[in-house]
C-alpha cells in the first residue's frame, strides 16, 4: 500500500477493535468504547476486547482480538504499556493494520520503557501495521465517526465536518483546538493526537493530507521531530497546494527538557528551525491562539490578493491597536481614493472621520455600517477590510448580521477578504457567533485579526510567486 492508502485506514476503517474495553464509568476503556458507539451506528462495526466480560455497552466482548469473527481493520489499544508488544504480535496475526495506541508510559519515561516502544515498533513493522501514538488521544473524523478519545462527549465538543485538519502532538492542545472550532461553527475534516509518535508522524500525515479531498489547510502543534529533513521536504510538498500553519513549543532550553519528558522528543534550535519554516513555505504561528485564528482565516477565505488593509468602526480603541500591529506584521493601511473618500462624506454623518482607518463614532448604525464597508471594498486599493464593532452600543442591533453576510458575498465576489473584531459580553458574544455561521472570521481583539490576515497575505504572496499557481 502507498502512504495514502496507509493513513486512510485511520479514518475508513470498517471495523474497530478496542483492546482493554471497560465496563466501568470513568475509565479511559469505557470512554473510548461509548465514544465509537456512533461509529457503530453509521455502519461500522465495534468489537470491545476484554477476557474478564461477555458484554459492554450492549456490544458482545471478545477475550481476544484473535477470537473476533471475520477481519478487523482498525485496533486502539488501552492496555498498561508492557502488554502492547504482545497485543500489536495478536493484531497482526488477525490482519489489523492500522492502530492507535492512547496508552501511555512508553519513550517520555525513558530507560526499559523506551525500549519497549522499540520492541512494540519492531513486531508492528515485521506485520506492516501502522500505528498512531503511543500516549495520545488519537484520530477523530466527523465524517467516518471514527473518533478515539476518552473524553466523553458531554464534556467535550466535536466539531462538525469541514475543511480544516490539525495535527497535534499534545492530546490537550487538540482538545482546545476542537472546541474552539466548534464554537466557532469552523468545520474539520481530520483530526491526529499522535503523541510519541512511535511511527506515524507528521510527515506521513501530510503527504496523506496533501491528496485527501476534503482538506483544504492544515495546522500543527509540534514540540520536536525525530527526522527534520523528512519533515520539511513533506512540508514543501504540502505547501506546493495547500497551506500549511505550524506552532512548535519548545523554544527556550526550559521547554525543550518539558517537551522531552512530555513526548520523548527534543525540541531543536530555533534559528534552525526559523529558517527552515521559511524555506518550506511553513506560516508560522506563535501562540495556539494564533494557530487557531490563522487556520480559520485560511478555511474561511483562501487567502489575500495583498497587503492593503481598509479599517472601519464605531469606535476607535480596537483600530489604534490594529494600526500598530498592521505596521509590524508585514501589512500596510490602503491609501484610499479621493472617490471612497467624497462617497463616504456624502452618505454618512459628517462627525465621521472619513480616512483611513474610518471612524463611524458611537452614533454609527447598520446602515451606516453598508453603506462604508460598500464604498470600501469598491476601492480598488483596498486588498483586505477589518471591521470592527462596539455592539454594545445602542444604535446598534441585530440588522447588522445582514448587512456583514451581503458585504461577505459581495467581498468574495471581488476577490476581497472581509474581518471583524468585537469583545464583549453574551450579547457581543451571541453576535459574534451568527458572524462565523456566514463564514465571517471574528476575533476578540485587534491583534489577533491582524495575525490572522497576515497568513491570509503570506498565503496569497506564496501563490502569486509560484510558478505551479499562476
Amino acid at each position: 500500500m502507498n502512504i495514502y492508502e496507509q493513513i486512510n485506514g485511520f479514518f475508513n476503517p470498517r471495523s474497530i477493535a478496542v483492546i482493554g474495553a471497560s465496563a466501568t464509568p470513568g475509565k479511559i476503556g469505557y470512554a473510548v468504547l461509548k465514544n465509537l458507539l456512533e461509529f457503530q451506528e453509521a455502519g461500522g462495526r465495534v468489537y470491545p476486547i476484554n477476557p474478564a466480560r461477555d458484554e459492554i455497552l450492549g456490544l458482545k466482548c471478545y477475550k481476544s482480538i484473535l477470537d473476533v469473527p471475520g477481519t478487523v481493520d482498525m485496533a486502539v489499544i488501552v492496555v498498561r504499556s508492557q502488554m502492547v508488544p504482545q497485543i500489536i504480535e495478536q493484531c497482526g496475526e488477525k490482519g489489523v493494520k492500522n492502530i492507535v495506541i492512547i496508552s501511555g508510559g512508553f519513550k517520555e519515561l525513558g530507560g526499559e520503557f523506551r525500549d519497549l516502544e522499540l520492541e512494540a515498533l519492531k513486531t508492528a513493522r515485521r506485520y506492516g501495521i501502522r500505528i498512531i501514538g503511543p500516549n495520545c488521544i488519537g484520530v477523530f473524523d466527523p465524517r467516518t465517526k471514527v473518533d478515539t478519545f476518552f473524553q466523553p462527549k458531554e464534556r467535550m465538543l466535536r466539531p462538525k465536518p469541514g475543511n480544516v485538519a490539525f495535527l497535534t502532538q499534545s492530546g490537550t492542545y487538540g482538545i482546545i483546538l476542537l472546541e474552539w472550532a466548534t464554537m466557532d461553527e469552523l468545520g474539520i475534516s481530520k483530526f491526529v493526537s499522535y503523541g510519541n509518535k512511535m511511527d506515524v508522524d507528521e510527515a506521513d500525515l501530510l503527504m496523506y493530507l496533501k491528496d485527501e479531498p476534503h482538506t483544504d489547510v492544515v495546522g500543527i502543534y509540534l514540540e520536536g521531530l525525530g527526522d527534520g529533513r523528512k519533515f520539511f521536504r513533506a512540508a514543501k510538498e504540502f505547501t506546493k497546494r495547500k497551506p500549511l500553519v505550524v506552532l512548535r513549543g519548545g523554544w527556550t532550553e526550559a521547554a525543550r527538557k518539558a517537551a522531552l519528558s512530555h513526548t520523548g522528543f527534543l525540541g531543536g534550535k530555533g534559528r534552525v528551525y526559523e529558517a527552515a519554516f521559511k524555506q518550506a513555505g511553513i506560516i508560522r504561528a506563535w501562540t495556539l491562539e494564533e494557530l487557531y485564528d490563522m487556520v480559520k482565516a485560511l478555511a474561511r477565505y483562501g487567502y489575500a490578493r495583498g497587503p492593503r488593509v481598509a479599517m472601519v468602526s464605531n469606535g476607535a480603541g480596537p483600530m489604534v491597536q490594529a494600526v500598530d500591529a498592521v505596521s509590524t506584521q508585514g501589512l500596510e493601511l490602503a491609501k484610499l481614493e479621493d472617490k471612497t473618500k467624497d462617497e463616504l462624506r456624502r452618505s454618512l454623518s459628517p462627525f465621521t472621520v472619513v480616512e483611513n482607518p474610518v471612524d463611524l463614532t458611537g452614533s454609527a448604525t447598520p446602515e451606516d455600517y453598508r453603506i462604508a464597508i460598500e464604498s470600501l471594498l469598491n476601492d480598488p486599493n483596498v486588498d483586505m477590510l477589518f471591521v470592527f464593532f462596539v455592539f454594545q452600543n445602542a444604535p446598534m442591533n441585530e440588522g447588522i448580521i445582514k448587512v456583514m453576510s451581503e458585504a461577505n458575498k459581495k467581498a468574495r465576489e471581488q476577490g476581497k477578504v472581509i474581518l471583524a473584531g468585537a469583545a464583549g459580553g453574551p450579547y457581543t458574544i451571541s453576535i459574534n457567533k451568527e458572524l462565523e455561521k456566514e463564514g465571517i472570521p471574528t476575533y476578540p481583539i485587534p491583534e489577533r485579526l491582524v495575525a490572522a490576515a497576515k497568513a491570509l497575505y503570506l498565503w496569497g504572496k506564496r501563490r502569486e510567486k509560484d510558478a505551479r499557481y499562476m
